[in-house]
């Protein structure tokens, strides 16, 4: 059974969603976070928190086992696209390094379960509609250290003998439910941009790139809810429990939505004084990219309550505004 999940990374968007269900499930759930991202108000005050970075093995190993720590989550490292290709060496230090010092410290404790946040970065693009098996063949410096991060995973869990679950994430959106938690950094999240010029007066709502080759020229993404996201780990990690096995899957809704849609809701949803324009595209971004999800549908009962585009935005306005 499934008792104490630590989690690292929790003070951050996605990490303090999981743990708003992990504290619902009834866990006891530690976290480590640097808070160089992350933000404190965002960590739930049942959680029991660590200031430090994951790169200090000795004392992430410390924790782990004084805790009795069963099951790590590991969210922890850089994501942004645009930053990758700027700071390579932050990159390939946070994620491939910062990941390599999380399965050293695991060594000789009681963690059974290990789940790793990837994502759809790391395939080919151009593979519209991508399974687990598509071509791996990242243009990012954030998707190569993906890769790397996730082939250290599966060797080192292997030869520990640790369950691990690889999630590939697509693009999470939205913010909680219970409207506690939500994004609060200035990032490439188009929804959050997005929010953001919203509440203003005058909204701008920039589209990177209007004439590729898609129906409506901009690019097209598999957005899944934040909430959804969430739900998936917890599911995952019961599951590998249970059965005793390790899983790559793609965790989105297996729909695509263009940018230029995304933009048409939210000024629907804001102000009748909301100017959409195109602008240059930026690079490295994928054209298309679309998730089957039919491994992940069938290794868990899993149905999406937010996967809707009006209600992803709905709940990213309704955050916003509470800022």
């Amino acid at each position: 059974m499934i008792k104490n999940i630590l989690v690292t990374g929790g003070a951050g968007y996605i990490g303090s969603h999981i743990i708003e269900i992990l504290i619902k499930e009834r866990k006891k759930v530690f976290t480590v976070d640097n808070l160089s991202t992350g933000h404190k108000k965002l960590i739930n005050n049942k959680v029991k928190f660590f200031k430090f970075n994951i790169l200090e093995t000795n004392r992430l190993k410390k924790i782990i086992i004084k805790n009795n720590i069963d099951s790590l989550i590991h969210l922890a490292g850089s994501l942004i696209i645009s930053e990758g290709e700027k700071k390579p060496k932050k990159y390939y230090k946070n994620n491939v390094n910062g990941t390599l010092s999380v399965l050293e410290a695991i060594k000789g404790s009681d963690v059974k379960n290990f789940l790793f946040s990837s994502t759809a970065a790391v395939y080919k693009d151009g593979n519209f509609r991508v399974t687990e098996n598509s071509k791996i063949s990242p243009k990012s410096i954030y998707g190569k250290t993906k890769v790397k991060a996730e082939k250290l995973i599966r060797t080192k869990c292997k030869k520990l003998g640790i369950n691990y679950g690889i999630l590939r994430y697509f693009n999470i959106a939205g913010a909680s439910p219970s409207g506690k938690i939500g994004l609060l950094n200035k990032s490439d999240n188009l929804f959050k941009n997005y929010s953001s010029q919203i509440v203003k007066k005058k909204a701008i709502l920039k589209v990177y790139g209007t004439n590729y080759k898609t129906k409506d020229g901009s690019c097209i993404r598999d957005f899944i809810h934040v909430f959804d996201i969430a739900k998936i780990h917890f599911k995952v990690l019961e599951r590998i429990n249970k059965l005793s096995v390790s899983r790559t899957l793609n965790c989105g809704y297996n729909k695509g939505v263009s940018v230029l849609e995304v933009a048409n809701e939210f000024k629907k949803q804001g102000s009748k004084y909301t100017k959409i324009i195109g602008t240059k595209r930026r690079k490295k971004d994928i054209v298309k990219i679309i998730a089957s999800n039919n491994r992940l549908k069938n290794f868990i009962d899993w149905s999406p309550r937010y996967n809707k585009l009006s209600k992803i935005v709905k709940s990213c306005l309704n955050w916003e505004k509470k800022l």
